[in-house]
């Protein structure tokens, strides 16, 4: 869920310092000093239950369910003795020492935490919003993945209710540093930010987001007590979140928006370049300059686009590349004629997906996902499809969520690969199988490492060619186009917070090179503008992937298992792209042996 990462961006992001972990054979056996860090690991972990309530209450933690990060860069400062007190005890833990599972940790946390340390100095969340909105959207997603199961965490969850004033003052104060140094969002960002801080101020009584979950409460909850429970939310959104709503959208069009440039990219702004390379190492976790990027972008270009034209002739086009991107995005016969339609189309592709699972994978999550629409308040501005993490411990089932708004936007050929990426096998398999790491620790389980996340979903899109997913041409070139996407984020992202490009430099690559529709370009582009580097990690990290995979499927011929490959790549959960590295490599020389 998008919240938990920009709530806590200084403190969970990932990034670049050089991972080394000790050569040790693998064993399930610990050592003698694993002992030492799993004392490490256990105050580690009664942190940032402190600092992230809302990841500890979505594992069961009813008191977190009453709290709310603290967003204030006090706050955010004051984490720098905590950090730097755990890089000191991880460094008198030799690794060399420890269990290969425990070298790992020892690994993960020390890259973790020196990430951390970094990002203090280079103050991101002065960048307090995007086009997906603000606090507002952050309210909305909740009150989407909240589920009360008993008047207690009824209670506590009024409580976060009351908390969220703090967010909106705290999201201000950070845009008014901002403001204040330079590091603004451009005019087009905070515009949508507005439209969207508008939609906030204008909710219902009756469609309060907040107040959904109340309807969650079990039968076994009297109807007395339901009804007092719900009446103090109503008084808290009343009393708290209404005015502060209105205070953030007076703040944005009174205060912002006269002063948001019209250039887009953060390498205009004050700091802004040393700001991005950093977002960049960290969104990749790679040591790769945006220069670099830059040209992988390029050279993935040129690749797919030779692929492309070999599924536009199987589909029986005979005009040329520019003419066949027309008819996709004009003909009627590509898109859905409602939004219940769409929803049940995708609905079918996920259930058909997860057919195709066990031919592919040896373990499968526990945790069940859903499809649903995008909500009514967000949808205008929103990207395509998302996936949203679930609960097994609160009962919530993961949300695989499709934007049925301009249906002539979203074209179904399409479809097909953002069901694999944002369901199965793809975020919703990756996510749930992390989240049930019962072997790891809650730092493992609770990781946003964004090039393993977002490259598992983009491989997973190339995975339904073996599963035999696309059924027609024009599925497989859908498949490509959203390839050429990514691959086109690489060139943009770069192009705007590196090389100072404007809007229409950027927008070139998605629309001459893909079928995505103008608005989804559009929605795209403001998406990457706000959100600077974080639309490299796709590409960088499926190319990783593919890598690993052509290196095991090379090295170890015959006895090479795809199911057990995906397990070793899955079950033990994300990990920074080197340390992915040395972790597959191990497994690569464990096989060869049996």
């Amino acid at each position: 869920m998008k919240m938990s990462q920009l709530a806590l961006a200084a403190l969970i992001a990932a990034g670049s310092p050089t991972l080394v972990m000790a050569q040790t054979p693998p064993t399930a056996v610990s050592a003698p000093a694993d002992g030492a860090l799993d004392a490490l690991i256990a105050d580690y972990e009664t942190y940032l239950k402190t600092v992230d309530p809302f990841s500890a209450s979505g594992e069961g933690d009813v008191e977190a369910m009453g709290r709310v990060p603290d967003l204030s860069r006090a706050f955010e400062l004051a984490q720098r003795a905590p950090l730097e007190g755990f890089v000191r005890r991880l460094d008198a833990i030799d690794p060399a020492s420890l269990s290969h599972a425990g070298a790992i940790n020892h690994a993960f946390l020390l890259y973790s935490l020196k990430r951390s340390i970094e990002g203090l100095d280079y103050d991101p969340s002065r960048l307090a919003f995007d086009s997906e909105g603000g606090p507002g959207t952050w309210a909305l997603y909740v009150g989407g993945g909240t589920r009360l199961n008993s008047v207690a965490e009824a209670e506590r969850y009024i409580q976060r209710i009351r908390g969220f004033g703090d967010i909106y003052a705290q999201t201000t104060d950070n845009a008014r540093r901002g403001l204040d140094t330079g590091m603004v969002q451009a005019r087009s960002v905070t515009q949508s930010a507005v439209a969207l801080a508008r939609n906030d101020v204008a909710i219902a009584p009756n469609d309060e987001p907040l107040l959904k979950p109340f309807a969650t409460l079990p039968a076994t909850v009297p109807q007395a007590e339901k009804d007092r429970l719900r009446t103090e939310g109503a008084a808290a959104v009343a009393a708290v979140i209404a005015p502060a709503r209105q205070a953030w959208l007076t703040f944005l069009e009174t205060d912002y928006l006269p002063k948001a440039p019209v250039e887009p990219g953060i390498g205009n702004r004050p700091g802004g370049k040393a700001l991005y390379a950093y977002l960049v190492r960290g969104h990749t976790t790679t040591d790769l300059t945006p220069e670099q990027i830059h040209q992988i972008g390029l050279d993935e270009v040129a690749r797919i686009r030779a692929r492309m034209e070999v599924e536009m002739r199987a589909a029986g086009w005979t005009g040329d590349f520019a003419g066949f991107l027309n008819f996709l995005r004009t003909d009627p016969q590509f898109y859905a004629t409602s939004r219940e339609q769409l929803l049940e189309k995708a609905s079918e592709m996920a259930k058909r997906a997860d057919g195709g699972l066990p031919a592919l994978f040896a373990t499968l999550p526990r945790l069940p996902y859903d499809v649903q629409p995008v909500p009514a308040q967000i949808e205008e501005n929103y990207t395509t499809g998302r996936y949203n993490s679930g609960s097994m411990q609160n009962g919530i089932p993961g949300h695989y969520i499709v934007n049925t708004s301009k249906l002539d936007q979203r074209p179904l050929y399409e479809l097909p690969a953002l069901t694999l990426h944002e369901a199965v096998p793809g975020h919703h398999l990756q996510i749930a199988l992390q989240q049930e790491g019962g072997g790891q620790p809650y730092f493992r389980r609770q990781a946003n490492v964004t090039a393993f996340t977002e490259g598992w979903g983009l491989y997973s899109e190339y995975l339904g060619e073996e599963m035999g997913f696309y059924r027609t041409p024009y599925e497989r070139f859908g498949r490509l186009s959203y390839e050429m996407w990514r691959a086109c984020r690489l060139v943009a992202d770069t192009g705007l917070h590196w090389l100072g490009w404007n809007e229409e430099q950027a927008r070139a690559c998605f629309r001459d090179n893909s079928a995505l529709a103008p608005h989804n370009i559009e929605t795209e582009l403001q998406r990457y503008i706000g959100w600077p580097g974080q639309a490299t990690a796709y590409k960088i990290g499926e190319i990783r992937l593919r890598e690993i995979r052509e290196r095991a499927e090379r090295e170890l011929g015959p006895k090479f298992s795809i199911r057990s490959f995906h397990d070793a790549l899955l079950v033990e959960g994300p990990l920074p792209l080197a340390l992915l590295d040395q972790r597959m490599d191990t497994w690569i020389a464990e096989q060869k042996t049996k």
